[in-house]
């Protein structure tokens, strides 16, 4: 969904992975290219340069790969994927290919090969070439703009916070403004940017790479990618991890996913109390946890009331919406907490931190423009402001941290193209080759989206529940019994008889 600095479950909002994906080893076109695209390309692998590349031993390889820009029209103009590898380090346990879903949309691989990737155990590494990749329209695969408005660019305008009174007429016109953009500088890869494209993607990344199954492990969005091409080519498939799960609701999409933030910051949020209440923390913003949330809930409305200034940032003051998007930001992962935390600290006092950095503008456009055409192609959302006030309200009534943000209107409520084709249903057909892991408190990508998942899937998965707070589980938050059932999984094929609970 909207925009966060890591790869969230929904319009992200440039992780570091984007930013390693603008790396200069590749040169991305800003439009198609007219030329065949009928059969595989054969991959011409030189070493990566630029941030795909630096402090990795041994040095990854990239290439690029053209695809159809329509799959419908197979012949016509191509668009280019960034591709990246780490081979097998062991020839004779070669088993093929492990492919690093990003998460997003919006968010890029390429630099995952030499980057977590070198966190998976040897016995991983001997056997799969890692790949990574820029899916379509982020560059440096051949890239897409929407030329966004600056204040549209800010997070706290990216995700669909309602005003202080719960009006949602301003994020009407907002939706209004980034589509019109979008239709008139999108160009023809908007229309072609979606999720069961990019799962097409990788199916030519596959038979170019000459494997005739590819393993996976996709994370966030990366898991409904991850899903919708195990629907799409349920046998070019082998094993396949999906780490931190969306719910696959063939109905709403992305809408579920944003949905899906209520429920994630609420199972989220006492953590964060905790610890922000916790004798010795320098951090320390009440004497218990029971003071945190009102206290967070009343900074918030005085903001809304009196926004404080704030030179450098995007927008220019500390109002009540960026303080929520700060604090949803940081229930990604406890590593973040102290950020909301001191943020906290200085508007009690009617201060602000300095600006926080904010990526190049170049790459917030395309991260935009990707996250939008992604979620809005995929599925058609409502048009009408009338639901959107409905929805708002009740959001804001049961849960009063994320405001009514989480079913609110986005861009897709005003987008100019009709989805191509009905969003891909997940079932339960198929081989039985699936490992879903999820960690019991996620404010992206919460538990209850991922039980969905499961339930979809059915006998051809098995679910690892992690006792465990922040997105991302697998190798990301020192829980080793579902590191271990991961690891297993991927080196020998073996999965839990039945879901698990690692404590």
């Amino acid at each position: 969904m909207p925009y966060t600095t890591r790869h969230t479950g929904v319009l992200t909002a440039v992780p570091a992975a984007v930013l390693v994906a603008l790396a200069p080893s590749f040169t991305a076109s800003a439009e198609p290219v007219p030329s065949p695209a009928s059969s595989p390309s054969a991959l011409s692998w030189e070493p990566c340069e630029g941030e795909v590349a630096e402090g990795a031993e041994p040095v990854p390889e990239c290439a690029t790969l053209p695809v159809p820009l329509d799959y419908a029209d197979p012949d016509g103009p191509v668009v280019s994927l960034a591709l990246s590898r780490l081979p097998a380090e062991d020839d004779r346990a070669r088993r093929g290919a492990l492919f690093l879903i990003p998460g997003g949309p919006g968010g890029s691989s390429l630099g995952d090969p030499a980057g977590k990737g070198r966190k998976l155990p040897q016995e991983v590494r001997d056997q799969y070439d890692l790949i990574g990749f820029a899916p379509r329209g982020l560059a440096p695969s051949t890239a897409v703009d929407c030329g966004l408005e600056h204040g549209d660019l800010a997070l706290s305008a990216l995700r669909p916070w309602p005003a202080p009174d719960g009006s949602v007429d301003g994020n009407t016109a907002t939706a209004q403004r980034v589509a019109d953009a979008c239709a008139r500088n999108g160009g023809e890869l908007i229309r072609h940017i979606g999720t069961a494209n990019n799962a097409r993607d990788l199916d030519r990344v596959r038979a170019a790479l000459g494997e005739r199954r590819i393993s996976a492990w996709g994370v966030s969005y990366g898991t409904y990618v991850g899903a919708v091409y195990r629907e799409m080519f349920p046998h070019r498939t082998d094993r396949i991890v999906l780490d931190s799960n969306d719910d696959p609701d063939p109905e709403r999409v992305a809408r579920a996913w944003l949905a899906g933030h209520e429920r994630g910051v609420e199972d989220v949020f006492p953590h964060f109390a905790a610890w922000a209440s916790k004798p010795g923390n320098p951090n320390r913003v009440a004497e218990t946890a029971a003071e945190v949330r009102p206290l967070f809930l009343r900074l918030a409305a005085r903001l809304d009331r009196e926004p404080i200034p704030w030179p450098g940032a995007n927008p220019e003051e500390l109002n009540g919406n960026v303080l929520r998007q700060t604090m949803l930001d940081s229930l990604y992962r406890p590593g973040s907490y102290p950020t909301l935390a001191k943020l906290m600290l200085a508007a009690r006092k009617g201060t602000v931190p300095p600006a926080p950095p904010t990526p190049p503008k170049a790459v917030l456009q395309n991260v935009a423009a990707v996250g939008a055409g992604t979620l809005c192609n995929d599925v058609a959302w409502p048009k009408s402001p009338a639901l959107y006030e409905k929805d708002v309200a009740e959001s804001r009534a049961a849960f009063p941290l994320t405001a009514g943000m989480p079913r609110n209107a986005m861009p897709c409520a005003a987008w100019p193209y009709p989805p191509r084709r009905a969003p891909v249903r997940i079932t339960d057909r198929g081989p039985s080759n699936v490992l879903l892991v999820q960690n019991e408190r996620d404010a992206a990508t919460p538990l209850a989206g991922a039980r969905k998942l499961r339930e979809a899937l059915g006998g051809r998965a098995v679910m690892v529940t992690v006792n465990s707070t922040g997105h991302g589980s697998y190798l990301a938050d020192g829980n080793a019994c579902g590191d271990a059932t991961v690891s297993r999984f991927l080196s020998t094929g073996e999965r839990p008889a039945r879901d698990t609970y690692c404590r």
